[in-house]
């Protein structure tokens, strides 16, 4: 068993993956670096711990406390704000790779609610009572300990654990948008007819819309077909007609 101040990462300015499917790190800063507006090519997750600090996503701050987490999604531009220096910042980060959510998609579409519910509604921060984030913070911390591992089986034992802990949140803030009383988010299919609807008259192949929405072509395609029957393309010229 490690002792968590074994599982820390040093924290660097990288902004980019080493691995193409996920990294997670344990980061416990002091003091502390200005970090500049960036985006990345993948998701980061981002599970906060301790610190006070702001963050800002598309320009808007985001004031959090312990136990909430934030899915930035890619190509959504975001900073930190530290509103003292002598407040310790920890955090855990987990990024996962474009590829490796369209393959968990292919899975189970039920890995990719909270992708697609982040990126349609541009919802970003959640929040979590401390028995919520304690499941959170065990689960991680297991998968850490594994990472930095070398057990038998480590490979094979990693991705498992990435996979529940992907799957645990999405179950989590699925139930939080469906208990009764609660709205329904904005489906993905409704937010592309929006998006359709209002630029007609340019380009809105699968591909633009792919790059649009951060999800496969492959889902937006098979979600249109399953709640209108038609693809994009044949809704787009039955709105131009009307």
């Amino acid at each position: 068993m490690h002792h968590k101040k074994e599982l820390q990462t040093a924290f660097r300015t990288r902004q980019y993956m080493y691995s193409k499917d996920f990294e997670i790190y344990y980061y416990n800063d002091l003091p502390l670096n200005t970090v500049t507006a960036h985006t990345h090519n993948y998701y980061e997750f981002y599970f906060f711990l301790e610190g006070n600090v702001t963050i800002y996503v598309e320009g808007k701050p985001h004031p959090i406390k312990s136990g909430d987490f934030l899915l930035i999604p890619p190509g959504v531009e975001h900073y930190p704000v530290f509103l003292d220096k002598t407040t310790p910042y920890r955090r855990f980060i987990l990024w996962i790779s474009t590829d490796y959510c369209n393959r968990l998609m292919q899975a189970s579409l039920d890995y990719v609610f909270l992708m697609q519910h982040v990126t349609t509604t541009h919802k970003y921060l959640f929040s979590n009572d401390a028995i919520a984030f304690n499941q959170l913070q065990s689960q991680i911390y297991a998968l850490i300990e594994e990472v930095k591992g070398s057990r038998f089986g480590k490979e094979a034992q990693v991705s498992l654990q990435v996979n529940t802990l992907i799957l645990h949140l999405n179950r989590m803030i699925y139930e939080r948008n469906h208990t009764a009383g609660n709205s329904r988010p904005k489906d993905l299919h409704q937010a592309i007819c929006d998006f359709i609807t209002a630029h007609l008259a340019e380009d809105l192949s699968l591909e633009r819309l792919e790059k649009e929405f951060f999800v496969s072509r492959y889902y937006i395609s098979h979600t249109f077909k399953k709640e209108y029957g038609m693809s994009p393309k044949e809704y787009r010229d039955i709105s131009t007609l009307t």
